[in-house]
């Protein structure tokens, strides 16, 4: 089993920058990927960004392209979401998921572990 706790969120101005934290304890070793998701109030669950086991590699939906940083520290078992120039639409539920294996991923449901989410709500 893996835990996710994540970290970070908080209410701020629109134009301001958060940096979300996911920290990751238990069997980490076999789930290398990590990524971040949202969700908005009524909306589905949706990809934000991923990285790979090394930190090589990673991947943003374009909603948050050139906005958001995702990066990892893997000796703290940790994940980052640098968020900056936020807008009122990024207002959500934000997500860790931890994969098995080590490549960037996606989909939800190529996720196999869940934390409990962080709120972000950014005002006008």
């Amino acid at each position: 089993q893996v835990q996710l706790v994540e970290s970070g969120g908080g209410l701020v101005q629109a134009g301001g920058s958060l940096r979300l934290s996911c920290a990751a304890s238990g069997r980490t070793g076999s789930t290398g990927a990590r990524g971040w998701f949202r969700q908005a109030p009524g909306m589905e669950r949706e990809f934000v960004a991923a990285i790979s086991r090394s930190g090589g590699s990673t991947h943003y939906a374009d909603s948050w392209k050139g906005r958001f940083t995702i990066s990892r520290d893997n000796a703290r078992n940790t994940v980052y979401l640098q968020m900056n120039s936020l807008k009122p639409e990024d207002t959500a539920v934000y997500y860790c998921a931890a994969a098995y294996g080590v490549g960037v991923r996606l989909m939800p449901f190529e996720y196999d572990y869940w934390g409990k989410g962080t709120q972000v709500t950014v005002s006008s």
